[in-house]
């Protein structure tokens, strides 16, 4: 590891995604996680008294000791900061954060859509970084936020981004079949989504439409000019503990084939792979030839999670292209993607 590491700091350290941020940062190479915080009740606790630790490898990341910190800039000094806060207290905190010098990398939808915070995804629109110096310029902030998108928005936009390259994209439509994972913990009680399906996550269809256009959009004169493709999107949530899988139609400029089609994802090398970021995964898009593939069970976990699958490309009657798609929501979705927008930052040299 260098000796140059990034001292930085998790917000919200107990929840499922501020346990996978510790995760990934107990062993980063580019950043050293120094200080946790949570909410009132556990301040002041050992953070294996306070937290329930719900994944594999070492508990609590060997930070099982360490005490946790209430969330606010006076308390947590590192400069750049994760927050695996919700909403609300996200609506709150972050911008006091932001006005004392720190950068925020937010997994919580509070910001996404402020026209001067960023929206990224590595792959699909780094140039949208440049946002943080309209926002500082606006806000007077010496610090600032970048926020990734809802899990469901970026596995789409993954797929989606080098299409639009190469072809155009000038319609979707999007059916997702979302893990219980994405509902955090406890999420949504056994006896309702046992052998069942549920045709409605609140708020997750008009995320997925408004994220993704902006996603997609240009910058232009230090704004993001939404794309003018049209989005339709419709959420469910399914059985499954990990994963995100969508059923994905486009309809593209020039009518391309399938082949046509697989050829742009397989040859989509964007500019997180040419740098060998420290998270981004050798293939981002990892496309499958079996007929029953991708599945969650089987693909999803490749790749530490940061990697994006595609199978079925096939005409579709009524979009011209159909297929299927598969993220991990709370890895690429989640703290791996906010960890990968920071080594895109540090990178461009804005953690400076």
């Amino acid at each position: 590891m260098s000796a140059n590491r990034i001292d930085v700091a998790v917000l919200g350290a107990t929840g499922v995604v501020g346990q996978r941020f510790v995760r990934r940062l107990a062993a980063h190479p580019q950043f050293r996680l120094v200080q946790i915080a949570a909410s009132e009740r556990s301040v002041g606790k050992r953070y294996d008294e306070a937290c329930a630790w719900r994944l594999d490898g070492e508990p609590y990341g060997g930070y099982g000791a360490q005490t946790l910190l209430p969330c606010t800039p006076t308390a947590v000094t590192a400069r750049v900061v994760f927050s695996a806060l919700d909403t609300g207290p996200a609506q709150e905190l972050e911008p006091l954060f932001a006005a004392a010098s720190a950068i925020v990398f937010s997994n919580a939808a509070a910001f996404r859509m402020a026209e001067d915070v960023p929206l990224l995804v590595p792959e699909v629109n780094p140039e949208h970084l440049e946002l943080l110096s309209v926002q500082r310029a606006r806000r007077g902030w010496s610090g600032g936020i970048i926020t990734n998108p809802n899990c469901t928005s970026t596995v789409l936009v993954m797929a989606l981004k080098p299409l639009d390259v190469v072809f155009g994209i000038e319609a979707v439509h999007m059916v997702s079949m979302q893990a219980i994972s994405g509902a955090g913990y406890p999420g949504v009680s056994a006896l309702d989504i046992l052998g069942n399906i549920i045709p409605h996550i609140r708020g997750e269809e008009s995320k997925v439409e408004l994220e993704t256009v902006k996603l997609l959009g240009a910058l232009r004169g230090g704004a993001v000019i939404p794309t003018h493709a049209v989005v339709s999107a419709a959420c469910h949530r399914v059985p499954v503990q990990e994963g995100h899988t969508l059923s994905v139609s486009v309809r593209l400029k020039g009518a391309p084939t399938p082949v046509a089609v697989a050829k742009a994802l397989v040859e989509w090398t964007p500019e997180p792979q040419q740098l060998k970021l420290h998270s981004a995964p050798q293939r981002v898009l990892v496309l499958h030839t079996e007929e029953d593939r991708p599945q969650p069970r089987v693909d999803v976990e490749r790749d530490t999670g940061m990697s994006v699958h595609i199978g079925r490309i096939r005409p579709c009657s009524l979009f011209g292209i159909k297929m299927t798609v598969l993220g991990h929501n709370t890895e690429r979705g989640a703290a791996g993607g906010s960890l990968l927008n920071a080594e895109l930052a540090a990178h461009k040299g804005l953690l400076r």
